[in-house]
């Protein structure tokens, strides 16, 4: 097609404010992209590094007991990882895919799965195959028996992914058609008196116009003849920069964060260091968030990792240490709970994030707390001296 026919676009429309439109359109469509994985990233690491801390016991009748699944859990799971750096990245990763697969290799090594198949099935165990982990993949596969996978299920969070995804597939097929814009060559003809011009000459200057363009578009260097009729101007690479703020990127990175925790359940407060109101924030991350992630993977760990008779001999899983508490602070709270003889001592202690002691399963109740059943006739109590 010649440069003569664009003539009538490039009247009503300048080829410079067209090609800076779909820059700044770029430009935002690449922020926002951006900033949410920035956001995802943000909430998941949070989350993440608070689990790392966690400590993993084998409790037998209410009793800690030994096992052999407590030092990968807790000291080195596999060759490359100690426990706290390793299930940071098992939280990372079922937050942000919403699913973590952990297999155990042959010579005993706890792994986190990069990608794998699964194959569902309704009245038999699943099977993963195709398991990779960094460069090496499993040649056997693997039944749901035999693996530990977690899924977290936020499927409000799954759709904010997804999205994302359509806005990286958006950022793509704009940055693509912005590249074919750029390397085009833009320009007009302004031709002078066209209307007197007889239709032969009109011929000419329009074949000349197509020797023009053409030595534009093939030639590293173009030189070409003017003549007094003809006005060359072109506008390629006449672009202005974008009009975006710094504030208002600001403004956006802080929403999508808050987005991104609201369907994690992470305060606001807390994910960006604020003190006002954190006490009633730290309650409500334990209930919304950690609470429920730790009770996952608990179970999880408990179906993978204890069988049905070591269950039904009183052997337990139990994870602590996830949620700081300030012991002194709950010192008074302790002693009433403690003393009133309504939990026993073990059962406190694992409650504020210790483990259970040698004779800790006992009931400790002061004097002054007696049994209703203890009152006479006339309603006193009857104390009994048990010392």
């Amino acid at each position: 097609m010649g440069l003569l026919e664009w003539l009538p676009f490039y009247r009503n429309k300048s080829p410079a404010s067209s090609l800076e439109f779909d820059i700044d359109d770029l430009f935002i469509d690449f922020q926002k992209a951006y900033l949410k994985t920035l956001a995802i990233d943000k909430s998941a690491e949070f989350v993440a590094r608070i689990f790392s801390k966690a400590e993993f016991l084998f409790l037998k009748n209410g009793e800690v007991s030994d096992n052999s699944w407590s030092y990968l859990l807790n000291v080195k799971p596999n060759k490359d990882d100690v426990a706290a750096r390793f299930w940071q990245k098992v939280i990372y990763r079922l937050i942000v895919h919403n699913e973590v697969l952990l297999v155990l290799s042959d010579d005993n090594q706890l792994l986190i799965a990069d990608s794998y198949t699964r194959r569902e099935y309704a009245l038999y165990d699943d099977v993963f195959e195709s398991v990779v982990v960094k460069d090496y993949q499993f040649k056997r596969s693997f039944k749901r028996e035999d693996v530990i996978f977690i899924e977290y299920n936020n499927q409000r969070l799954t759709g904010y992914l997804n999205q994302l995804s359509e806005d990286y597939q958006t950022l793509y097929d704009r940055l693509v058609e912005a590249i074919a814009r750029n390397n085009q060559i833009r320009g007009t003809l302004k031709i002078k008196g066209a209307s007197q011009f007889a239709n032969d000459y009109m011929e000419k200057l329009k074949s000349y116009s197509e020797r023009l363009f053409n030595a534009f578009k093939h030639k590293s260097i173009a030189i070409v003849p003017m003549i007094d009729q003809v006005e060359y101007s072109e506008f390629t690479n006449k672009l202005s920069g974008s009009s975006v703020s710094v504030e208002d990127l600001k403004k956006l990175k802080y929403q999508f964060e808050d987005d991104v925790a609201d369907l994690i359940g992470i305060p606001s407060v807390m994910l960006h260091g604020e003190i006002a109101g954190i006490e009633e924030a730290r309650k409500s991350f334990t209930i919304d968030c950690l609470k429920p992630l730790t009770k996952k993977v608990s179970d999880e760990l408990t179906v993978g990792l204890i069988d049905e008779r070591e269950y039904k001999n009183g052997l337990r899983l139990e994870i602590i240490k996830v949620v700081d508490r300030d012991i002194l602070d709950l010192s008074s709270n302790i002693d009433k709970i403690v003393s009133s003889g309504a939990f026993f001592v073990n059962e406190v202690r694992r409650e504020v994030g210790y483990t259970p002691i040698k004779d800790g399963n006992v009931i400790i109740r002061t004097k002054n707390y007696e049994v209703a059943s203890n009152q006479n006739e006339k309603g006193e109590i009857n104390v009994s001296n048990t010392d």
